[in-house]
C-alpha cells in the first residue's frame, strides 16, 4: 500500500458527504411523520434512510451512466408526472447543475409542493466537471435568490454547506489526483519542465495530506468569513 492510500484509506473523510448527511438530516427530522417527500433527481437514494418515518418518492432521468436506485417516477424533473400540491416537502441534492433550464425545474417543484411545503436544495458553487455531458452551471447565493424569487418561493435561510477549509481540501485532493507523476509528461512540448518534475511529485504527496487535513479541519471549525463556499445549502417555502 502506497502512502498516498494509505492516507486516502484510513484518513480522508470528504466534509462535504458529511455536511450533506447532516443537512438531509436536520431537515427530515423537521418533517412531521407521515409527510410525502420527494427526492428529486434521486440517484441512488442515499437519504432515503432519514425519511422513514415519512412517506417517500423519488424522481429521477435515469440517463447518466451511474447507478441508480429504483425511481418512483422515471422522468425529467421540468415535467413530473403528479398533481399540483402532492408533496409535504422535497429534497434537492447536488442536481441543480445538471439541469439546462433550472428556472423551468425549479418551478415544476413549486408546482407539486403543497402551499406552505419546504424544499432543501444544495448545489455546488466550486466543483470540477462532471456527469458529462449534463453539467450546465454553478451557483452563487445571488443566482440562489434571484430563481428561488423567480420560481415563487421564500428563501428561509441560505448558507455555506461546507466551510473554506472543506474547499481547500478539496483543491488540494484535485491537486493529489490530477498532478501528473510520469516525467514523461514533463517532456513535451519542450524539456525544460522536466527540472519541476521532482517537485511535481512533492506537491502531488503533499496534496493527499493535506486533503486530509483540511476536510478534518473543517469538520472540526467551519470557516464562512473569508475565502469561498464549495456548496451552498438552503431551504425554501413555497409561498
Amino acid at each position: 500500500m502506497t502512502f498516498a492510500s494509505f492516507i486516502k484509506r484510513h484518513f480522508m473523510t470528504n466534509s462535504s458527504r458529511e455536511y450533506l448527511a447532516r443537512y438531509n438530516r436536520r431537515f427530515a427530522t423537521d418533517a412531521p411523520p407521515g409527510s410525502l417527500v420527494l427526492d428529486a433527481g434521486a440517484g441512488e437514494q442515499q437519504y432515503r434512510p432519514y425519511f422513514s418515518h415519512c412517506n417517500y418518492e423519488s424522481a429521477d432521468f435515469e440517463m447518466v451512466d451511474k447507478p441508480y436506485a429504483k425511481s418512483t417516477y422515471v422522468c425529467d424533473l421540468g415535467s413530473i408526472p403528479v398533481e399540483d400540491g402532492r408533496f409535504d416537502r422535497i429534497i434537492f441534492n447536488q442536481v441543480q447543475e445538471h439541469l439546462p433550464d433550472p428556472l423551468a425545474v425549479l418551478r415544476e417543484l413549486n408546482r407539486v409542493l403543497k402551499p406552505g411545503g419546504k424544499l432543501l436544495c444544495t448545489a455546488p458553487l466550486f466543483y470540477e466537471e462532471h456527469e458529462r455531458p449534463f453539467d450546465f452551471y454553478r451557483y452563487t447565493q445571488f443566482a440562489h435568490r434571484h430563481l428561488m424569487e423567480r420560481a415563487g418561493f421564500q428563501i428561509d435561510w441560505l448558507e455555506w454547506m461546507e466551510g473554506y477549509f472543506g474547499t481547500l481540501g478539496y483543491q488540494f485532493q484535485g491537486m493529489a489526483q490530477h498532478i501528473p507523476a510520469n516525467p514523461v509528461r514533463y517532456l513535451k512540448p519542450s524539456f525544460w519542465p522536466i527540472f519541476f518534475w521532482p517537485f511535481a511529485l512533492f506537491v502531488k504527496a503533499s496534496a493527499v495530506l493535506l486533503a486530509a487535513s483540511f476536510y478534518r479541519l473543517d469538520l472540526a471549525m467551519k470557516i464562512t468569513d473569508r475565502g469561498y463556499p464549495k456548496n451552498y445549502a438552503l431551504v425554501v417555502t413555497k409561498n
